[in-house]
């Protein structure tokens, strides 16, 4: 039974692999049919494209000889007439004879002159070639030629083709001297009006009618060119490959002709007065076909062997090793069971790139959440220890700070990487940057036990003002900052040193070096500084609250400013961060007097207030703590109705108004815009300030272009609130 099924998947394979082979032929036929067919109208449009051109050429040559001729017979006419009008005046009895039209002949370099009296018959006539003037009067227009005397100012000139090939150029005039007809003309023999044949046919006579196959150029009913000298003189119609071509009607577009037993495969092209064919024999188009087929055969075939080879080998090994189960059954076991290890390994580093922004953003979202969600459980089961509540409170702040701190880091990365933060170009004070940053940082060094000092310049900074995006430069250096005292022990010091490197076309370098105490970095882990999350000891998040995305930032920043940042940091004893910036220098700002506010706002007992935010928490958290405050709330929940409330109440009804941006119907862009717009005195005097959780710079721009007059990011602050409202009056 086992044999029998043996020999019947054996059966299987082989149709299988038949009919694989089958369709594996097929396909090469099919895909070197079309290429030979592809490449072999490459090449026929190739070869009528250039003797297209060729012809061309020739025939502007043509032309232009045609023209320069006929310009010559004009002027001999005027000429001839000239000398008749002048021998006229000089005698009256003149007439013409041989003897003179010779002298005029052979000075104006012409084949003969005629001239006609006023009914067109030939008076006189001198003329050095064979063709007889009556002959060439019969190829002429006769009514053209009799128009020439009642208008003597006209030229007929015209050239015509004879029977033998040859042609002439020829100009008529009315004599000015009588009543009659003056024309010459220059008779071109039939050997020189075959050059142009005969360019072509040497042109054609190097393509190898074997090689290239037969090319053709056609002129009316006659074949005037060919590298196959037997079809010249032929009518093209009467070949019928050059027929089906023609009859085809399409350019440059291969066509298949059967011509009795044999296959041709040919195109064409057109000229001004002429075609042109190539075609070439089916045999020569497909000549790699059988070639490639047979390639194909060998190499599936050598396939199939290869895997059949390779199936008995498996075969062979699977019997061996079912005879050997029993002995090897624990090795084999400790095998699969290794290969299984590395297969998960290799299935975790592939995916691990993926996950890992999640697997972190999700421990560092959590734990300030369950810390959050703790506390609010331990405050229910503590509801009388108002002591217990106040502090679990101001640790649920800590927790929610530090997950806001996190989400706008998560964010600003990534706008980072999408190039999608604007910098500014602001007058930026260096001095006054400074002083912000230090006390900032030293307050939070002096909190944590840390001594700090900042070197001033040498000499005095040579341009305190220039132009940056304080925000971003500020962020710059409390990151920096932060990571010094973060990272940093009790005792420890940070020390900050501050140089001029040089100015050069409008452009001042500075550098900063920041150097700390700390417990240092590896050399390894220096080489993945800058890339998120990254963290060089596993309790940094616990124990520093670290993210892993400050350093990240701010090599990011520092590059879109075109500066660098270098590191040396040696573990357990401290870290040196120099930061090098170039910056277009500003001009001193003139000193401007500031008025002291004369308002005197410091809650919001009855100020009316209009709430826009579509979020009932939100909304109900923004109206008790402006309740809080003593003032009147009306709340809606979206900016249509924000807009249509305003429009309704009467003027100076709200004093402020709260617009969250994001909001169904209507956002709180839009509808800005549409209340700055109402024709009404307060409509472009209330104070309107964004409220929303966009808390970019770019967020904040776009709601001040918008007609807000502030930006406050969620969650919201009542001294910010309370500030920014007071700045409004």
């Amino acid at each position: 039974m086992s044999k029998e099924t043996d020999s019947a998947s054996k059966r299987r394979i082989l149709f299988v692999e038949v009919i694989l082979g089958i369709l594996v032929l097929v396909i090469v036929w099919a895909t070197a049919v079309h290429s030979d067919l592809s490449q072999t109208q490459i090449r026929l449009c190739d070869m009528v494209r250039y003797v297209k051109e060729q012809c061309n050429n020739n025939l502007k040559l043509d032309i232009a000889s045609e023209s320069k001729s006929l310009m010559r017979m004009v002027e001999s006419v005027e000429w001839v007439n000239h000398q008749l009008q002048f021998e006229k005046e000089s005698d009256g009895t003149f007439q013409p004879d041989q003897e003179i039209l010779a002298d005029w002949m052979k000075e104006s370099y012409l084949s003969g002159i005629l001239i006609l009296d006023e009914s067109g018959q030939i008076e006189e006539a001198y003329k050095t070639d064979e063709i007889k003037s009556d002959y060439l009067l019969s190829l002429l227009d006769k009514d053209s030629i009799m128009d020439t005397i009642g208008f003597r100012e006209k030229i007929y000139t015209v050239r015509v083709v004879c029977e033998d090939d040859s042609y002439v150029d020829v100009a008529v005039a009315g004599r000015r001297d009588t009543a009659g007809i003056a024309l010459v003309y220059y008779h071109t023999p039939a050997e020189y009006t075959r050059i142009f044949n005969h360019s072509i046919r040497s042109l054609l006579s190097g393509y190898n009618l074997e090689h290239n196959g037969t090319v053709v150029v056609s002129k009316g009913e006659e074949i005037i060119a060919s590298n196959d000298e037997a079809l010249i003189g032929k009518n093209p119609e009467k070949i019928k490959i050059l027929q089906k071509i023609r009859e085809s009607g399409m350019e440059e577009k291969l066509i298949r002709v059967n011509s009795g037993i044999t296959h041709q495969f040919g195109l064409m092209g057109r000229g001004r007065d002429y075609f042109i064919y190539a075609c070439v024999p089916a045999d020569n188009v497909f000549a790699t076909v059988p070639q490639d087929v047979m390639y194909a055969l060998i190499i599936y075939l050598a396939l199939v062997g290869v895997i059949n080879f390779v199936r008995w080998r498996m075969d062979q090994n699977h019997q061996r090793e079912q005879m050997e189960l029993q002995q090897e059954y624990m090795r084999t076991l400790e095998s699969k069971n290794q290969e299984l290890r590395e297969a998960v390994i290799q299935a975790e580093r592939a995916s691990l790139a993926k996950t890992n922004f999640l697997s972190r953003m999700s421990h560092d979202i959590r734990t300030p959440l369950n810390g959050i969600i703790g506390l609010l459980k331990i405050d229910e089961a503590h509801a009388d220890d108002m002591e217990m509540i106040r502090s679990n409170h101001q640790k649920m702040m800590v927790s929610a700070n530090h997950l806001l701190s996190l989400i706008n880091d998560v964010l600003q990365m990534s706008k980072l990487e999408d190039d999608e933060i604007h910098f500014t170009k602001e007058v930026v004070s260096l001095l006054d940057l400074t002083v912000d940053t230090v006390t900032i940082a030293k307050e939070q060094a002096t909190e944590s036990g840390i001594s700090w000092e900042y070197q001033r310049p040498k000499t005095m900074i040579p341009y305190p003002y220039v132009y940056s995006s304080p925000l971003h430069l500020r962020q710059i250096f409390l990151n920096i900052y932060g990571n010094c005292i973060k990272y940093n022990r009790k005792g420890g010091k940070i020390y900050t040193e501050m140089e001029c490197l040089g100015e050069e076309n409008g452009i001042v370098t500075y550098r900063w070096k920041i150097s700390d105490t700390g417990v240092g970095m590896s050399e390894e882990f220096l080489k993945h500084i800058y890339d998120p999350f990254t963290q060089e000891r596993s309790d940094a998040r616990s124990v520093y609250n670290g993210t892993g995305l400050g350093m990240s930032i701010v090599k990011k920043i520092i590059d879109r400013m075109n500066g660098t940042i270098e590191i040396q940091s040696v573990e357990n004893v401290g870290s040196t961060f120099t930061i090098t910036l170039p910056f277009s220098i500003a001009p001193t700002p003139k000193v401007t007097e500031t008025k002291n506010s004369d308002s005197n706002l410091k809650d919001l007992s009855g100020m009316r207030i209009l709430v826009a935010e579509d979020n009932e928490l939100n909304a109900e958290i923004v109206e008790i703590l402006l309740r809080d405050e003593g003032a009147v709330v009306a709340l809606v929940k979206n900016g249509k109705e924000a807009v249509d409330l305003f429009a309704d109440c009467a003027p100076g009804t709200f004093d402020v108004i709260l617009m969250d941006v994001m909001m169904p119907v209507l956002d709180g862009i839009s509808a800005t815009r549409k209340i700055r717009g109402l024709d009404r005195a307060d409509a472009k005097t209330i104070p309107i300030l964004a409220m929303t959780a966009n808390a970019f710079e770019e967020d904040a721009r776009a709601c001040l272009e918008a007609g807000m007059n502030a930006h406050l990011a969620k969650p919201l602050q009542m001294e910010e609130l309370i500030q920014a409202i007071r700045d409004c009056f």
